[in-house]
């Protein structure tokens, strides 16, 4: 370290554990702390079931399965096609990398447009956020996912014109994170009887 460079966290500390994990450590820092706020909707759905489960069963039972399914294999999609973008940029294939992650983007893209059209549905059969406790978390957990997934697709579109491995990986971790969260969101939310 040259005396006229500042001294950062890295050079000095490292990140621990965090250390080996790809992409920039402050983004598992995010990562941890999205998880934690999604497990407390979980434990929420969870705390509805155990109160009334009639309710929780009918409210259930209003939700368009399928197009939750559709959503699931949309995610899982794009985020294989993200991995396949990290993977390229670390064989040195930038304009293969960028490819990938377009690709992700678009498909990704669907996502929110499927969300819409639930989201409409529901709006057209009346039932919104004050329907009951199953849908005050069905749309505040879906809504907050949403957002997430808006904010995925700028970070990739950031990684994707940024190239380099280290911001492909972090990108990607985000995005694999949204990936996980509705993994379980929509088995919690739209089949779990």
């Amino acid at each position: 370290m040259k005396d006229n460079d500042a001294k950062t966290f890295d050079d000095e500390e490292g990140w621990g554990a965090l250390d080996h994990l790809p992409g920039n450590p402050m983004i598992w820092v995010l990562i941890i702390g999205e998880l934690l706020v999604f497990g407390a909707f979980f434990l929420g759905f969870g705390g509805v079931r155990l109160t009334d489960l009639a309710e929780f069963t009918a409210s259930q039972g209003k939700l368009d399965r399928m197009l939750g399914g559709i959503n699931t294999l949309v995610l899982l999609t794009s985020g294989f096609l993200a991995a396949m973008a990290v993977r390229a940029r670390g064989l040195e294939q930038n304009k293969a990398s960028r490819f990938w992650m377009v690709g992700s983007m678009l498909v990704g893209s669907l996502f929110l447009v499927f969300k819409v059209i639930e989201y409409a549905d529901k709006a057209e059969q009346g039932i919104g956020i004050t329907s009951n406790s199953f849908f005050t978390l069905f749309y505040l957990s879906t809504g907050f996912h949403f957002l997430h997934v808006i904010l995925g697709l700028i970070i990739l579109a950031v990684v994707t014109w940024k190239n380099s491995l280290e911001n492909l990986e972090t990108g990607a971790a985000f995005w694999h994170m949204v990936d996980l969260i509705w993994v379980i969101l929509y088995p919690v939310a739209y089949l779990i009887r």
